[in-house]
């Protein structure tokens, strides 16, 4: 069995889209999905899974999700293999002074073609800082998240592609929790 991380996009956010995170664990087990873990409230998930197709994998939970609790966020998986190698190309990870709370990952649902990776790496986002690099894009607020300057709908609008944002704990926690699991095999 390969054990799988799932992000959920736009989950309990703003009082919107509301799952309790056991209804979530117990809806994964329906589906089964083994020995299923969730992580805060925002939709994180970590699983067992004899399904090799992620992207039939993505769309069974979406159905089962909007089947349960009337919405159907979009979902992004990754491997164990996938979130290691997230981490190893930070592309912030040898520079000192890096608060890890104001580092977000926002792993993307599909693939970006040249151009439009070309329109975002043109793009002005200071004070923030951001880089793209394979399926995800790494943004480093300097000033905290509060107010970005960097707007990620626009972004979004260029990339054409959906995707959902962790911060730099949550990544390597949801690394961590995957880890276990697979090595509890």
């Amino acid at each position: 069995m390969s054990v799988i991380i799932a992000m959920l996009r736009a989950v309990n956010v703003g009082g919107h889209n509301r799952i309790k995170m056991e209804e979530l664990r117990a809806l994964c087990g329906a589906l089964k999905l083994r020995d299923a873990q969730t992580y805060v409230q925002s939709g994180n998930i970590v699983f067992r899974t004899k399904e090799r197709d992620l992207t039939t994998l993505a769309k069974k939970i979406e159905r089962g999700i909007a089947k349960k609790f009337g919405f159907q966020p979009s979902i992004v998986l990754r491997t164990v293999a996938e979130m290691r190698d997230v981490i190893a190309r930070n592309p912030f990870a040898k520079r000192s002074g890096i608060e890890p709370n104001r580092l977000l990952v926002t792993f993307l649902a599909g693939e970006p073609g040249v151009e439009a990776r070309e329109k975002v790496r043109a793009m002005k986002t200071e004070p923030e800082e951001m880089c793209i690099d394979g399926r995800e894009v790494y943004i480093y607020f300097p000033n905290g998240m509060a107010r970005p300057k960097l707007s990620w709908p626009a972004v979004e609008r260029v990339l054409e592609l959906a995707g959902t944002a962790r911060n730099w704990n949550s990544v390597t926690k949801l690394l961590e929790m995957a880890e276990k699991l697979q090595e509890a095999e």
